[in-house]
């Protein structure tokens, strides 16, 4: 028989393969817009369900069916914004904290003891302004520590700063940034899984069951010289907590009527929800961060789902 081939698994544009330093990862706003004032929110993942839906998508094999297709349930309570951010060229000119906050978030985060002006500021020192919004998750039953992100605005400089004098010490709710059928992109840390072999970490096939020196290892990690293993040779190491990007998730609904109780290992969602198709990196509980879609594909716009029963 020939011998047994395989590619290496793992791609080496994920390097180093170590644990996130943050739990929310950063986005590059400047390529993400939309039609609403604020282009992303934070959400938890509360677990996944299955739901009957009526297929309406033109041309579809299943048109005018019942089918079954997967979904994931993400609480999003509403969020508040913590403080302004001024940049100039990239770089932050100055940042102004939010004057009606919360009085519990000072037990929980460490704030400046000094408060700037919004009106102070100059219009001509400054090109862009993004906000500080923290999650009110105490509302869900999760926590007590809110999560920060940072998230651009749309519009003019005047658009921008209108909306974060109207919408001071107010909450900001999902139903007001996302809604049904829209295509979304969510970031996240996967599931955790420490310290994992070779075989499991990248797939390499297994030795011999008489080969030396172990079955689950690469067989050859490298010649005399250079004398010194490269990174190409897949070795045991951390996998798992990587943060990844699911593309143009179908929203199947956004509202806060039907409520999810008793889920695995989360209980029950208290706030609004957003219910996605598919699956989603990282376990129940974790925090992610919901955005515009990227770049949004025709096959995915096109699908039409109308919701009938959840199971």
């Amino acid at each position: 028989m020939p011998t047994t081939k395989s590619p290496r698994k793992g791609s080496l544009q994920y390097w180093p393969r170590k644990r996130a330093a943050k739990f929310l990862p950063s986005v590059n706003w400047k390529l993400i817009s939309s039609t609403k004032p604020i282009n992303g929110f934070i959400c938890y993942k509360a677990g996944m369900a299955s739901a009957y839906v009526k297929d309406n998508t033109p041309n579809s094999l299943t048109k005018g069916k019942r089918i079954v297709i997967p979904l994931t349930i993400l609480e999003c309570p509403t969020m508040k914004i913590f403080s302004t951010r001024f940049y100039k060229n990239g770089i932050v000119l100055n940042e102004v904290l939010c004057k009606n906050l919360d009085k519990e978030l000072k037990k929980k985060i460490k704030l400046p003891k000094k408060e700037g002006d919004l009106g102070k500021i100059s219009p001509d020192s400054y090109d862009d302004i993004r906000i500080i919004v923290y999650s009110q998750v105490k509302k869900t039953g999760i926590k007590k520590i809110p999560d920060l992100l940072e998230v651009s605005l749309n519009g003019n400089l005047e658009d921008k700063l209108a909306f974060i004098k109207e919408n001071s010490g107010k909450e900001l709710n999902v139903s007001d940034v996302f809604e049904k059928g829209q295509l979304v992109d969510l970031r996240g840390l996967t599931k955790g899984k420490g310290f994992s072999g070779p075989v499991k970490r990248f797939g390499i096939k297994l030795k011999r069951k008489k080969s030396e020196k172990g079955q689950r290892r690469p067989g050859n990690v490298g010649p005399w010289h250079p004398a010194r293993v490269t990174f190409r040779v897949p070795m045991a190491g951390q996998l798992g907590m990587f943060t990844r990007v699911i593309y143009n998730n179908k929203i199947i609904e956004v509202g806060k009527e039907k409520k999810f109780s008793n889920l695995k290992q989360y209980g029950d969602v208290k706030t609004d929800y957003v219910l996605v198709r598919g699956s989603i990196q990282g376990p129940v509980k974790r925090q992610l961060v919901i955005t515009t879609a990227l770049r949004p594909t025709k096959k995915q716009l096109k699908k039409d789902f109308e919701l009938l029963e959840i199971i």
